[in-house]
């Protein structure tokens, strides 16, 4: 069944590559009404994919002619679709009439992500033409605090007063469905916009007409507030499952809800930016990999690979203070780089669950010490495991004698424990002080362990063999 579904989608996506070349062909010999009757066959989604592929190879000027050859409705569907940097060549192609049609038949919510984006001209062009109530709306939303769930909301909801009938409220939900963005959950207030409940539209249609939904809504409800930030939102709504979570402000005013579809780019947002951290990229990547430019690429690395450079002088300090050890056993030169090496990826694994565990909430500052405990004895086990390993290896392959061997063992137990803890522990420290663990991850790590490595591996050989430093 699985290899089926595969087989289809590959067959899928075949078929759309080859549309997109015959739209792209049909462009360039001006045939703009075959190349929009191509493009009609598909969904506002892969319309919008396709779009983006052709402004970049054939420019704004043939997607502005095939845009507005879309039929309205399509039109601000796809609209909706493109990415930011899209939209506003879009935008600033075509005329203020067009413009203004595309804005009021948005989405709320797409439309504050619309004007996020665009340069302040237009966005002051765009509210001139939006009626003043609408206005008004939009500026408070704008105003929000940035990545806060006020950005992340709509006020396109249903609402229902707690004391309203089942049969008075399905036929409200009957009258404002069209203009809400959900109508499975219904959010319940009294008198004025305070929140006292939320009740779903299935608990509405199978209670009798008569009943009050008071008596039907739920007081112990999940709720976000207005300046939450848009990373706790994202914990929030994967801890959950909901589809929608009402955002309320500090005075308990109901003001918007936030659904699941407008919290995916945030998930997939915060989890490129722990993943860039943990590479030791940093900055804001609001970006495509592509579309960025080299020397913002180059300031968003520096930094780390600056400060790693920075350890690796003093690790160079260091060893260069054992050069009489080294002088003497020359050998041990060879087996330095796997010591650094095994401590910088034994100490990234560790940091590695850590952080996963910590964004997903399987872990807490509470637990501090049940890691501690956990990576301790993983790193007996795994640094017993390598250290017999590596001895056989060097006795019995690189023939060499058993106390160098002996030498690179204990030394290999004592990397691995040292770094199992700090990439266990660093990640805590960091959450504590409040500062983000994805920076402990690999770049930090594998600057440490790299150091203490080679200290630990050459005081154990100066013990071990016996030399005088």
């Amino acid at each position: 069944m699985t290899e089926t579904v595969t087989m289809d989608m590959d067959t899928k996506n075949q078929q759309f590559d080859e549309d997109l070349e015959k739209i792209m062909s049909f462009l360039e010999e001006s045939a703009y009404f075959n190349a929009r009757d191509l493009l009609l066959e598909y969904n506002a989604v892969d319309i919008a994919e396709m779009l983006e592929d052709i402004l970049e190879d054939l420019g704004v000027e043939k997607v502005v002619i095939l845009f507005r050859m879309l039929p309205k409705d399509v039109s601000v569907d796809v609209f909706s679709y493109l990415p930011g940097d899209d939209q506003v060549a879009i935008v600033q192609a075509i005329t203020d009439r067009e413009i203004s049609y595309i804005m009021k038949e948005m989405d709320f919510d797409d439309k504050i992500d619309v004007l996020e984006e665009l340069p302040a001209n237009i966005v002051d062009m765009i509210l001139e033409k939006t009626p003043r109530e609408e206005r008004k709306l939009i500026n408070e939303f704008l105003n929000y605090p940035e990545d806060s769930a006020g950005t992340l909301m709509t006020p396109e909801y249903i609402s229902l007063q707690d004391t309203m009938t089942v049969a008075q409220a399905l036929a409200y939900i009957k009258k404002e469905a069209m203009d809400s963005e959900t109508v499975y959950t219904c959010y319940v207030k009294h008198g004025g916009r305070k929140l006292e409940g939320v009740v779903s539209l299935r608990a509405l249609v199978i209670a009798d007409g008569d009943m009050l939904v008071s008596d039907l809504m739920e007081t112990d409800y999940v709720y976000l507030n207005v300046y939450d930030d848009q990373e706790e939102v994202a914990e929030a709504f994967k801890k959950y499952g909901f589809l929608a979570i009402p955002v309320v402000d500090n005075e308990h005013r109901l003001v918007g809800i936030i659904t699941f579809d407008d919290i995916m780019d945030i998930i997939e947002e915060e989890t490129t930016e722990d993943i860039e951290r943990m590479g030791g990229v940093m900055g804001e990547s609001d970006k495509e990999y592509l579309d960025m430019g080299v020397f913002k690429h180059a300031r968003n690395r520096l930094p780390w690979l600056l400060f790693m450079t920075v350890t690796l002088m003093i690790t160079g300090t260091l060893i260069s203070q054992f050069e009489e050890v080294l002088s003497q056993v020359i050998i041990l030169v060879a087996y330095l780089p796997l010591l650094m090496g095994t401590g910088g990826n034994t100490g990234t694994q560790a940091a590695t669950l850590v952080i996963r565990g910590l964004s997903v909430d399987e872990i807490d500052m509470g637990d501090t010490l049940k890691i501690f405990w956990k990576e301790f004895r993983v790193s007996v086990v795994i640094g017993v495991i390598l250290s017999v390993f590596n001895f056989l290896k060097i006795t019995l392959i690189d023939h060499q004698s058993p106390m160098i061997g002996l030498t690179v063992a204990v030394a290999m137990v004592i990397v691995v424990m040292f770094a199992k803890l700090l990439g266990g522990m660093l990640p805590i420290a960091a959450k504590k002080i409040g500062v983000d663990p994805a920076l402990m991850a690999t770049p930090m790590i594998s600057s440490i362990t790299d150091m203490v490595s080679s200290v630990i591996f050459l005081l154990t050989a100066s013990i071990l063999l016996g030399i005088t430093l």
